[in-house]
Parts: C-alpha cells; sequence; structure tokens
C-alpha cells in the first residue's frame, strides 16, 4: 500500500472504531435502570445507536478491512448485505434524528411556554407506533437491494454495484427513495431544529427583558401613600412568593436540562444537513458517473456523520461520562 492509501485506511478505521465506540455507549447509556423508568427518549436514542452500529459493523467495519488487505475478501454474495445494511441504517438514522428532533421541540416548548406541561411525545405508545412505521418504510427500500446489487467479478475495492433491469425503474426507485426516506425527515429535521431556535431566542429576549425591568425599578419611595402600597404589595408577594419559589427551583434544572439538550439537537441538525446536501450531490453526480472518488466521500461523509453525532447527543443529555 501506497502513503495515501494507508492514510486513507487509517481515517476511515478511526472513523469506524470512534463510532462503534459512541454509538454503542449512546445505547448503553440509554437504557433504564428499570422498565418504569423507561422514557420516550431513551427509545430514540437506543434507535439511534442500533441504526448507526448496523452501518459501523456491517459495512465501515468489512470496507476498513478491505482497505487494509487491498482485495474484497468477504465473498461475492455479500454484496446484497452490504447494500441492504447501508441503505437499511441510513434510512432508519434518517428517521430516529427526526424523531429525536420533534421530540425535544416539544419538550422545550412545554418546559418554556407551558410551565413543564406533559406534550404529545412523552407518550410511550405513540413512539413505538412511530418507530415502527419507520421501519416499514425502511424495509420497503431496502429490502430490494437483495435483487439489484451485484459483484462487478473483479477483486477491486469497488466491487458492488446497483442493477436495475431498466433505467425507468431506476430513475422511480430513487425518486420515491429521495422524496420519502429523505426529503419528508430532513423537512421535520429543518423544521424542528429552526422552532427550538426561535424558541430559545425568544426565552432569552424574555429573560433579558424582566432583568432591565428589575434594573430600573425605584430603589426609594416618594411619598408615605407609597410607602404603604408597597408595604401592602410586599405582604401580599410575602404570601404567594414561597410557592413560586419551590416551583422555580423545580423547574430550572429541569428547564435548563432541556434547553442543553434541545441545542444538542440543533448542532446534530446542523450536521445532518451539511452532509446530507453533500451526500445528496455526490449521488445525484455518481448517477450519471461513475467517479471511485465520489463514492469514497460519500463513505466519509456517511462514517464522519455515525461517528460524531452519538457524542453530541450525550453531551446534550449529560451522559458522555461514567457515572458508575
Amino acid at each position: 500500500m501506497e502513503v495515501q492509501d494507508w492514510i486513507e485506511s487509517s481515517i476511515r478505521a478511526f472513523f469506524c472504531l470512534t463510532g462503534i465506540t459512541g454509538n454503542f455507549w449512546l445505547g448503553l447509556r440509554s437504557l433504564p435502570k428499570s422498565r418504569s423508568q423507561l422514557r420516550p427518549n431513551d427509545i430514540l436514542f437506543i434507535n439511534l445507536a442500533v441504526s448507526n452500529l448496523i452501518t459501523n459493523c456491517l459495512v465501515d467495519l468489512p470496507d476498513t478491512l478491505a482497505q487494509f488487505v487491498n482485495s474484497w475478501f468477504i465473498g461475492n454474495n455479500y454484496c446484497g448485505v452490504l447494500q441492504f445494511s447501508s441503505d437499511l441504517s441510513e434510512t432508519s438514522s434518517i428517521f430516529s434524528t427526526m424523531f429525536i428532533s420533534m421530540y425535544w421541540h416539544q419538550k422545550l416548548v412545554g418546559s418554556i411556554r407551558r410551565g413543564g406541561a406533559p406534550v404529545q411525545m412523552d407518550n410511550l405508545r405513540l413512539v413505538v407506533i412511530l418507530l415502527a412505521g419507520s421501519w416499514i418504510v425502511v424495509l420497503m427500500f431496502s429490502v430490494p437491494h437483495f435483487f439489484i446489487a451485484e459483484h462487478d467479478g473483479n477483486e477491486t475495492l469497488e466491487v458492488c454495484e446497483e442493477r436495475f433491469p431498466t433505467p425507468a425503474e431506476k430513475r422511480t426507485f430513487d425518486a420515491l427513495y429521495l422524496v420519502l426516506a429523505n426529503v419528508v425527515p430532513l423537512v421535520g429535521i429543518t423544521y424542528a431544529s429552526v422552532q427550538i431556535v426561535l424558541t430559545l431566542l425568544q426565552s432569552q429576549k424574555r429573560i433579558m427583558g424582566h432583568s432591565k425591568g428589575a434594573n430600573h425599578a425605584p430603589t426609594e419611595a416618594n411619598n408615605s401613600g407609597t410607602q404603604a402600597a408597597a408595604t401592602k404589595s410586599k405582604v401580599v408577594n410575602n404570601t404567594i412568593n414561597p410557592q413560586q419559589q419551590k416551583t422555580q427551583v423545580k423547574s430550572n434544572p429541569s428547564s435548563g436540562n432541556q434547553v442543553r439538550a434541545a441545542k444538542s439537537v440543533v448542532a446534530v441538525a446542523t450536521i445532518f444537513i451539511i452532509c446530507w446536501f453533500t451526500h445528496l450531490v455526490l449521488r445525484i453526480y455518481s448517477s450519471f458517473r461513475n467517479s471511485i472518488l465520489a463514492v469514497k466521500l460519500t463513505n466519509f461523509i456517511g462514517a464522519s456523520y455515525t461517528c460524531f453525532v452519538p457524542y453530541v447527543y450525550l453531551h446534550g443529555v449529560k451522559k458522555l461520562n461514567c457515572s458508575c
């Protein structure tokens, strides 16, 4: 192997091992101690971790090993498994990211605007139904790869190809996949992320307005009537404020955690949108012209997303470190 090949293989190995470690840790830290402590957020994170691990273990790992030995050693029949696993993981990861964005958007709005009131996606049954529906869509687009993926017959690294019976069927499949499995989730992720940003900005603006109002409050009374009114207001506030203070003490930590998690969701959404658009451009380019460079860049982008995203989520929910 040349120096350039060693560098490329080392980067892929780093992405692969980092992704396996991060996604395994995300799934492990999301497991509840008991069934009664299971939350929708845990299910969503576990689903994302499983989706990414499919790519890490069944796609990235064999491809990385093939890079080091400089040949496709697994066998011709593995092409179908490789293409199936790649699309299965990619599509499921997209839907999981959308559901996580929607969940934390609802939790943030419920915390800031409605005082921590329960939201729709707090319902475990609803989350399970949404995930089951997404897996049905994922399987619809992934199973055909068992029948259209073929080995090109040589021993080079780029050996797995998708061969449709006719070009029209390929265009139809790609269009349906693009709209249902990419555009629809992307719209959901973008909408939820924009709403999270707007909610955070409005909350920050409201807090700054309250602090400015408090700074300009009068410090002395001008007459005896004002002093009496202030004394009366203070007495009333003393009878009300204890409960309000208890509520604030209880809600502030929770609200702060939700804001932190929501910010991590926005960070992941930004990474996802950048990777998705780049991946889409490269995929369209590859459909018109066979390019090994475009294929390699596509693989690098996919590997980088599954590598870094679990660590961002773990940092957002304060589970990056070990509490054992």
